[in-house]
């Protein structure tokens, strides 16, 4: 499994328009990707550092799934100027991009998933 996670730093003077990210920008996003094999993808809003009195490392953190790391690459070559042009309708933060590949996933049914190599 491959996961894109996309992280955006706070800044005070920002305004991250949370509601469009969630109702227009991701959406949108999702619906290019189909045809790319986009399979869930999850937006957690950042509460606090590890010490609850240090604001969160990232403002926003988003992680898309994804079945092939090909998959992803071509997605974003015919979709990634649309989707980053919509970024500045709801935020002035540029994001920082991470493609990774699951080695491990634990399930609450108590089997631990491992990627075979």
């Amino acid at each position: 499994m491959i996961i894109v996670t996309v992280m955006y730093d706070p800044e005070e003077s920002d305004g991250f328009d949370m509601a469009y990210y969630i109702g227009t920008h991701m959406p949108m996003v999702s619906e290019r990707m189909q045809e790319f094999g986009i399979q869930k993808y999850e937006v957690a809003k950042g509460i606090s550092d590890a010490n609850p009195a240090e604001p969160p490392l990232y403002n926003v953190i988003t992680q898309l799934y994804f079945e092939d790391v090909d998959q992803v690459h071509e997605g974003f070559k015919q979709h990634g100027r649309e989707i980053l042009g919509d970024i500045i309708n709801f935020t002035t933060v540029k994001p920082k991009f991470q493609i990774s590949e699951v080695e491990s996933l634990w399930l609450t049914d108590g089997y631990v998933h491992t990627h075979d190599h």
